[in-house]
């Protein structure tokens, strides 16, 4: 008797750190109830904590209910969660998967349908579940690649690839080249750039096979060669012909009015969060601004200020992703990759255009 009553002790059950923690990646995986108050409610209830001894878990609204217990008036768990809650779960839930989930099941698991989970998830980060699956696959593969004495095939498997076979069929998608040349750290990739001079400082333009892989601003032209090259450090660089001297034209014309946008190919590189936090910039319109704050609850990561932050400071593509766009939450200009003399001014193109 006494070890089923141990195994049942609220504190040592394994989801009583989910209500320490107030976790909204756990809401929809189960419901608590308090038995003083006599209601249930979300793991990220922000109510007072309550004691152990009084609380006992429930797999769902309905179990608790039948229990005698009522939905707390403060974290409603018999509502619909928040938006931003469902795709945070659902991006926590592909993330930790060792082979990709399906439509069906991430549904499942958030407790929302499968329509509305796709429509939702498209909206607010960009990209639809099976997209944000397949980037976190690819930031694994190269992860696998990246380590020492790992074989190309442990690494696929690894990564939650179900045959070699899928994985070779998109590898120059996955990887922007072969997985051999991948591990050799893009070593005979061909990039060409060239340099150009804009309003705004030199403007290095880069391309793979893909699309424009690189467009880097300063006012030294060597040190942006500098910085392709660290970005790239075993590629092939060759340095731009007439035809391509016509994207760099095409992308200064961007530099001088980013109203416009850039109608070319994009090699966009980066980790799943990283092309979250991209895609919802791509979707800022010129001439509005957003804060750190909120494109973190756009992609679903409303506690990832600081890692927003990060992935804008990591973008290779001025102005076609637009991280000039995001400003601190007072609308103040903060720090920017290219110099926060350049933001002002795109900002001030796209407002008095």
């Amino acid at each position: 008797m006494s070890t089923v009553t141990e195994a049942l002790r609220p504190d040592h059950d394994p989801r009583w750190p989910a209500v320490l923690r107030r976790d909204r990646g756990a809401d929809g995986s189960f419901v608590y109830s308090v038995r003083t108050t006599g209601v249930y409610c979300r793991p990220s209830c922000p109510s007072r904590q309550a004691r152990p001894e009084n609380v006992a878990f429930y797999p769902n609204n309905a179990a608790a209910e039948a229990a005698g217990f009522r939905p707390c008036r403060r974290c409603r768990p018999d509502e619909p969660p928040p938006r931003a809650t469902v795709v945070a779960k659902a991006c926590r839930i592909v993330e930790a998967a060792e082979r990709p989930p399906s439509l069906s099941e991430l549904a499942r698991r958030c407790g929302v349908s499968p329509h509305y989970l796709h429509r939702l998830f498209k909206a607010e980060t960009g990209v639809t579940p099976k997209a944000y699956a397949d980037a976190e696959r690819a930031r694994r593969v190269r992860s696998e690649l990246g380590g020492p004495g790992v074989s190309v095939t442990s690494a696929l498997y690894g990564a939650g690839f179900g045959s070699s076979g899928r994985f070779y069929e998109g590898s120059a998608a996955t990887l922007g080249m072969t997985p051999t040349a991948f591990r050799a750290g893009g070593a005979g990739a061909a990039i060409r750039f060239a340099v150009g001079v804009s309003s705004l400082g030199h403007v290095l333009v880069a391309s793979s096979d893909k699309g424009v892989c690189a467009i880097l601003l300063g006012d030294d032209p060597q040190a942006l060669v500098v910085d392709l090259e660290s970005r790239f450090p075993k590629a092939r660089l060759i340095g731009g012909d007439d035809e391509f001297e016509q994207v760099v034209a095409r992308v200064i014309a961007l530099v001088e009015a980013p109203q416009l946008g850039l109608d070319l190919p994009l090699d966009i590189r980066g980790t799943a969060f990283q092309q979250r936090v991209w895609a919802a910039l791509i979707k800022l319109p010129a001439g509005r601004t957003a804060s750190y704050t909120e494109i973190a609850a756009a992609v679903g990561a409303p506690q990832s200020v600081r890692a927003v932050a990060q992935a804008c400071g990591a973008n290779a593509l001025a102005v076609a992703i637009p991280c000039h766009r995001v400003v601190r939450s007072d609308g103040g200009l903060s720090g920017y990759r290219w110099g926060v003399e350049r933001k002002r001014a795109l900002l001030d193109r796209e407002r008095h255009d």
